[in-house]
C-alpha cells in the first residue's frame, strides 16, 4: 500500500489536543467531579465519552475518517481489511475503509442469535492482516474480546486504531499480553491538558482526576 497522508498533518500532540477540543465542542467528551456519571459497570467516573456524537458533525466526521485513516496507513501499512467493533465502529470503521479502499468487515459482541449464527459480518479470508476500528478504549475487555474472536476465525490482527483512550493501566497491560498495538487520535492526557487551558478544572483537581484514572474501579468507593 502506498503511504501518504489524507487532510492536513499535524504532530502527534496537537492533533491529540485538537480532537479533544473538537470533542468538548459537540458534548461528545463531559466532565464532572462533582456529579460523576455511572457508567454500565457502575464504575463512577467525572468523565463520560459518548463518541457516536461525531457522526452528527460533518467536518468533526471528516477528521475523524481521515485521522483514522493516516494512523492505518503510517503503522499498518501491509492492511487488508478493516474490521469496526459492533456498533460504535462501525460507522467509523465503514468510513475509514472506504477512504484507504480496503474491504470492511464488523464483529458483533456475540454470535447472532439467528439465522447463520454469526459474530463477524462480511468477507474475511484466513490469514487477512486485520486492523480493528474501536470509538472508544476503556478497560480494553470488550476491544480484545473482538480481537479473539477475529484470531480464532483465521484473521492476523496486527493492530487497533481508535478515537479515544483512558489510558488505564489496565487496559495497556492488555493490549501489551494481547499483541496488539493500539493507536488512538486522543487520550486522557490530552483531554486534561485542554480542560486547563480551558480553565474547565483547576490544578488542584488534577491529582483527582489522576487517582480515578489509575484506579477507576474502586475511586470514590
Amino acid at each position: 500500500m502506498q503511504v501518504f497522508r489524507f487532510g492536513v498533518g499535524l504532530d502527534i500532540m496537537s492533533t491529540s489536543k485538537h480532537f479533544a477540543e473538537k470533542l468538548l465542542q459537540i458534548n461528545a467528551l463531559q466532565m464532572n467531579l462533582q456529579k460523576p456519571y455511572t457508567w454500565a459497570s457502575g464504575w463512577h467516573s467525572p468523565v463520560y465519552c459518548d463518541n457516536r456524537k461525531v457522526l452528527s458533525y460533518p467536518y468533526v466526521r471528516d477528521f475523524v475518517k481521515s485521522e483514522l485513516a493516516n494512523m492505518v496507513l503510517e503503522h499498518f501499512p501491509d492492511a487488508d481489511v478493516i474490521a469496526g467493533v459492533a456498533t460504535a465502529g462501525i460507522a467509523i470503521g465503514v468510513m475509514t475503509a472506504d477512504l484507504l479502499k480496503l474491504p470492511f468487515i464488523y464483529v458483533r459482541s456475540k454470535p447472532k442469535e439467528h439465522g447463520m449464527g454469526n459474530m463477524i459480518e462480511g468477507v474475511l479470508e484466513r490469514g487477512q492482516k486485520t486492523v480493528v476500528i474501536e470509538d472508544l478504549i476503556s478497560t480494553g475487555k470488550s476491544s480484545l474480546q473482538v480481537v479473539e474472536a477475529l484470531r480464532e476465525n483465521g484473521a492476523e490482527v496486527v493492530g487497533m486504531v481508535g478515537l479515544f483512550t483512558y489510558g488505564f493501566p489496565v487496559a495497556d497491560e492488555a493490549f501489551a499480553k494481547a499483541g496488539v498495538p493500539l493507536y488512538t487520535i486522543s487520550n486522557y492526557k490530552a483531554l486534561m491538558e485542554v480542560a486547563q487551558e480551558k480553565k474547565m478544572i483547576q490544578t488542584e483537581q488534577l491529582s483527582t482526576l489522576e487517582e480515578w484514572r489509575m484506579d477507576p474501579g474502586n475511586w470514590r468507593k
